[in-house]
C-alpha cells in the first residue's frame, strides 16, 4: 500500500510518500524557478484538487511482457499564488500498487507564456539509511562507467535510474518518464539523504526553455521489497502515452550478426584501407553466415566516407550516403533481401549534429530506397562535446542528455518513423519508456557494453552484468552486444579478455532485455562451438511474459521469459565473481504439460578466470513440479530452454 501527502508549508509545497504505513520520503519540496520573471516556488495556496482511478490493459507490439496493467489513483491539485501575479500550477500525482509517478503542469494563463527554467526544486527526501547503485552524472564518458556501490550519503551527482536500498531491505528505483522537449534529469544530494533535481544545462546555461502550456516528464519512484519486483514493474511504460504511430508491424524484434566486434578486436578497421571491415566480399560472408543460422540483420560499420584518420573527431566530415569503393551497398542490400535477411544500416555522427541533420532526409530516404528498415546510430563524443553550428556561424557545445538533444534524438525517430524504419541509438539519451509511444525506438546504449572487455583495463567487472537488470535495464531495453565465445582473444589480444564463463555469455539473452540482440562474436568463433550456439539461435527477442525468480542487485540473478511466439519458456541466471547454487521451482511451466529442458550451464570445473570455457549442455524432461538446482561457477551462468512434448 503506497500513499501520497501533497501539502503546503509556509505556503511552499512538498509531497511525502508512505509504503505500508511507514513514511519512506520524507517532506519534500516541489517547485520551478525562471529566469528574468518570478519564480513558482512559494507563496500558494490549493485552489482546487480531484481524485480519480484508472484501470486497463494495453499490448505493446513488442516487449518484455504482451500485456500490461496501468492502474493508478490520481491526484490533480492546482496550486494558485495568492499574491503577486497569481499564476497556477499544477501539481498531478499518480500512484501505483509499485511506486508513483508525478509532474508539473504549466497551464495557459495571461501572466505566464515563454519561460526559460534555470531550476527544478524537485527533492526525494529518503528516510531510513539506504545503500546506492550509481554512476556518475555530467562526466565525459556519459553514462558508460562502472557503477559505484556506497552509502547513500557518499553519492555526489548521479544519473538515473539510482537504485536504492534501504536498512530494512526496501528496494527503491528513481528516475523519469515520457522525457519529450525539456532536459534530462540528475540527481545531486543535499544534506544526508536528500536528493534534488539537476536539470542538464544547455550550452547558454538554460535548463529549459518552454511556452505554456507545457507540462514536465513524470518524475518516478519505483518502491518494492525485493529487487527483482524493480525489474518487473512497469510503471515507466505505464506514464507514457501509448502508441502514436499507428501500424508498427514493420517493427521486427530479431536477432542479428556484423562487421563491428572485430574493429574493436583490432583485426579490422573502420577506416579505409589494407584492414578495412566493410568490404563487399566480408559482408556477403556475414549475409550468408546470418541467413544459415536464422538471422534477419547484418550489421556494418564502417562503409560510408569519413571514417579515415581520428574519426571520433569527424563529426563534420561523415557523408551518409556516399559508400567506400569496395563496399557495394546496392549489391548487397539485395542480396541480403534475396537470402531473407536485411542489412542494418548505420550512421556514426562523432556528435556533429548540424552535419548529421542537414544529411538526415537524404540519408533516410537512401536508406528507404535499398529497402533498409533499422539503423544504429551513434553519438561518440565526449560529454559535452556535442556540436551545432547556429545560424550565424557560432558553434555551440552540448550535453547528450540536454533539452537540445533530447529534440534531436526525437527527431530523428519521427522521421524516420516517417519511412517506417527503426532505430537503435547508441551514445543516446536514456531511456524514459518512450517506446511505447514511439515503438520504432526498439532499443539504445547508454551505458558499459560488451566493447569495454576488448579494450582492456579497466573492463568490465564480473558484478557489471548482475548490477545492470536492477538499474541501466529498468529505463529499458539496451543493445549490450553479448554472445562472445572467443573469451580470451589469444591472438588479437592476448592481455585483454572476457571476464565470464561461456554460459554466463548465453544467459545474457535472456537477462538482458532488447528486442534486437547481436550475436557478437565473428562467424568463425561461432562454428567451432555449434553446440553452444544452438542457444543463440533459439532465444527468441518478444516475449509475452517475464518473472524474477530470484535476485539481488550485484549478486545474482534469474529470470525466465515465455517466447510470444510459442509455448517456449526461457531461463537465464547469471552471478557476479562468487559461485552459487541455489534451487529454483519450475511452478511458472503450464501445469499437466511435460517440458524438454534444454541445459547450457557450466561444468564442474568452470572458473571465470582459469576455465571459462568448461560448459556442460544435457537435456530433461521436467514439470511445473519439478525443481531444479543452478550451479553457477565464478562470474558463470546458465541459460534453458524449456520446450512442450506433445
Amino acid at each position: 500500500m503506497i500513499t501520497v501527502t501533497l501539502g503546503l508549508e509556509n505556503k511552499t509545497p512538498y509531497y511525502q510518500v508512505d509504503h505500508r504505513g511507514k513514511n519512506i520520503i520524507g517532506k519534500s519540496r516541489l517547485g520551478l524557478r525562471f529566469k528574468d520573471v518570478p519564480h513558482l516556488d512559494g507563496g500558494f495556496a490549493i485552489s482546487s484538487s480531484e481524485t480519480s482511478s484508472f484501470d486497463n490493459i494495453w499490448t505493446q507490439p513488442w516487449g518484455e511482457k504482451k500485456d500490461i496493467r496501468n492502474h493508478y489513483n490520481e491526484l490533480r491539485a492546482i496550486l494558485t499564488e495568492t499574491d503577486g501575479l497569481k499564476r497556477s500550477m499544477v501539481v498531478v500525482f499518480r500512484v501505483y500498487d509499485d511506486g508513483i509517478g508525478f509532474r508539473y503542469e504549466l497551464p495557459k494563463q495571461e501572466s505566464l507564456g515563454d519561460v526559460q527554467i534555470i531550476d527544478e526544486l524537485t527533492e526525494f527526501q529518503i528516510n531510513d539509511p539506504a545503500t546506492a547503485w550509481w554512476i556518475p552524472a555530467r562526466e565525459w564518458n556519459r553514462y558508460e562507467y562502472l557503477y559505484d556501490k556506497t552509502p547513500l550519503t557518499e553519492v555526489s551527482h548521479v544519473h538515473t535510474p539510482l537504485t536504492l536500498r534501504t536498512e530494512a531491505g526496501l528496494h527503491i528505483s528513481i528516475h523519469e518518464a515520457a522525457l519529450v522537449d525539456y532536459a534530462g534529469m540528475t540527481l545531486k544530494r543535499g544534506r544526508g539523504q536528500s536528493l534534488k533535481a539537476d536539470l542538464t544545462p544547455l550550452s547558454d546555461g538554460i535548463k529549459v526553455k518552454a511556452t505554456a502550456p507545457f507540462h514536465t516528464p513524470w518524475r518516478t519512484l519505483q518502491i518494492s521489497d525485493t529487487a527483482g519486483g524493480l525489474i518487473t514493474s512497469y510503471l515507466i511504460l505505464n506514464l507514457n502515452e501509448p502508441n502514436k504511430q499507428g501500424d508498427v508491424s514493420w517493427v521486427t524484434p530479431g536477432k542479428y550478426v556484423g562487421i563491428w566486434w572485430e574493429m574493436h578486436l583490432g583485426v579490422a578497421s573502420w577506416g579505409s584501407g589494407v584492414k578495412h571491415g566493410a568490404t563487399t566480399e566480408r559482408t556477403k560472408t556475414y549475409i550468408d553466415f546470418a541467413a544459415d543460422h536464422g538471422f534477419n540483420g547484418v550489421l556494418v560499420e564502417g562503409w560510408n566516407i569519413g571514417w579515415d584518420g581520428d574519426w571520433f573527431s569527424n563529426g563534420d566530415f561523415f557523408r551518409f550516403t556516399e559508400a567506400y569503393p569496395d563496399f557495394d551497398i546496392k549489391v548487397l542490400s539485395d542480396y541480403a533481401q534475396s537470402k531473407g535477411v536485411r542489412l542494418i544500416g548505420h550512421h556514426e555522427t562523432s556528435g556533429g549534429i548540424s552535419n548529421y541533420e542537414q544529411q538526415l532526409s537524404d540519408a533516410l530516404d537512401y536508406y528507404q530506397k535499398l529497402g533498409i528498415t533499422s539503423i544504429k546510430t551513434g553519438y561518440v563524443a565526449d560529454g559535452g562535446g556535442i556540436t551545432f553550428t547556429d545560424e550565424n556561424g557560432k558553434t555551440h557545445y552540448e550535453w547528450h542528455d540536454s533539452q537540445f538533444m533530447v529534440r534531436h534524438y526525437q527527431k530523428v525517430i519521427d522521421e524516420a518513423a516517417k519511412r517506417k524504419i527503426a532505430i537503435n541509438t547508441h551514445e543516446p539519451i536514456k531511456d524514459t519508456g518512450l517506446r511505447r509511444t514511439y515503438p520504432n525506438w526498439v532499443s539504445r546504449e547508454g551505458a558499459r557494453g560488451q566493447e569495454y572487455n576488448a579494450w582492456g583495463e579497466p573492463g568490465n567487472s564480473p558484478e557489471h552484468t548482475a548490477i545492470l537488470p536492477f538499474t541501466r535495464m529498468l529505463a529499458g531495453p539496451m543493445d549490450f552486444t553479448p554472445g562472445i565465445f572467443d573469451l580470451l582473444f589469444e591472438k588479437e589480444k592476448p592481455n585483454n579478455r572476457i571476464p565470464t564463463t561461456l554460459a554466463k555469455q548465453l544467459a545474457l539473452y535472456v537477462v538482458l532485455y532488447s528486442p534486437i540482440q547481436m550475436a557478437a562474436d565473428l562467424p568463425e568463433n561461432y562454428q567451432v562451438r555449434p553446440k553452444t550456439f544452438q542457444f543463440i539461435k533459439d532465444v527468441p527477442t518478444d516475449w509475452e511474459n517475464t518473472l524474477v525468480l530470484n535476485g539481488e542487485v550485484g549478486d545474482f540473478v534469474t529470470i525466465v521469459r515465455k517466447d510470444r511466439h510459442s509455448d517456449d519458456w526461457f531461463l537465464g541466471s547469471l552471478t557476479n565473481e562468487k559461485a552459487r547454487k541455489f534451487e529454483i521451482s519450475l511452478d511458472f511451466l503450464s501445469a499437466d504439460t511435460t517440458y524438454m529442458a534444454q541445459i547450457y550451464g557450466d561444468g564442474p570445473k568452470a572458473d571465470f578466470e582459469n576455465n571459462p570455457y568448461d560448459m556442460v549442455i544435457e537435456e530433461k524432461q521436467v514439470t511445473a513440479k519439478t525443481k531444479l538446482v543452478i550451479d553457477l561457477a565464478t562470474s558463470g551462468g546458465q541459460a534453458i530452454r524449456f520446450t512442450p512434448l506433445k
